[in-house]
């Protein structure tokens, strides 16, 4: 059975340091209240729940996307968001990768092109990613020179990837990265995915619906329901 941790509240007090730690309530003019708090240290921390329930809101407000009416947000134990001390980073100094869903690749951008617009754009202080590594990881050799309209779903998710990883995060948001991709297809992105994480041990947060997903990937667990926390706990245990 999942329920809340003990201890746990909606509210803004919930989660103590760690790696990530992450508190936020954002009101919608349709009366939905996005009301989370949770803490990880995981390698790869997985984000579930139902379709509406608030996970990409989630991720929008960790990457500076979305304002949230308060909250607060550390990441390595750097303040990217404190509503009481007025501090909000904007996405471009957060050192965040954000690989959404659509790809989002520029469509007047070649391959190439659009792996080195993350790497150019790196701020002061971002961690090293070799471009040539990124091509070679992810195998995008014989793709560089193609626009994205060319490619295949498969080619569009990993270039995402790319470009993702060569902006130097500390730390990756994929969004279902797998939901429009068919089983043979989500089987090999989830290999390249797995390959991203030993080669360049980037902490990842991971939105999915699919507990086969969850199981291979991610060693925590965090489920949302109708905007707040329902479990944050390890997989193991989630999954017993």
């Amino acid at each position: 059975m999942i329920s809340k941790p003990e201890g746990e509240s909606s509210s803004l007090r919930g989660a103590s340091m760690s790696f990530l730690d992450c508190r936020c309530r954002l009101r919608y003019p349709s009366g939905f209240v996005l009301d989370c708090a949770f803490a990880t240290d995981a390698p790869v921390t997985a984000l579930c729940g139902a379709s509406g329930s608030g996970k990409t809101s989630l991720l929008s407000v960790i990457a500076g996307l979305r304002h949230p009416d308060e909250g607060r947000i550390c990441l390595r134990n750097r303040v990217l968001l404190d509503s009481a001390a007025g501090v909000n980073l904007p996405p471009e100094k957060r050192r965040i990768g954000y690989v959404f869903q659509e790809h989002l690749l520029f469509p007047h951008l070649n391959v190439r092109r659009n792996l080195l617009y993350g790497w150019q754009r790196r701020p002061a202080g971002a961690r090293p990613v070799d471009f040539h590594r990124v091509v070679e990881v992810l195998e995008l050799g014989g793709t560089l020179g193609h626009l994205p309209h060319t490619l295949s779903g498969g080619e569009k998710q990993r270039v995402a990837l790319g470009r993702a990883l060569l902006c130097g995060p500390e730390l990756l948001l994929l969004d279902e990265p797998l939901a429009a991709l068919d089983q043979p297809l989500k089987d090999r992105i989830l290999d390249y995915v797995e390959r991203i994480l030993k080669e360049w041990h980037l902490p990842t947060i991971y939105v999915t619906h699919q507990m086969p997903e969850v199981k291979r990937l991610a060693q925590w667990l965090v489920i949302i329901e109708k905007g707040s926390v329902l479990y944050s706990g390890s997989t193991g245990d989630a999954l017993k």
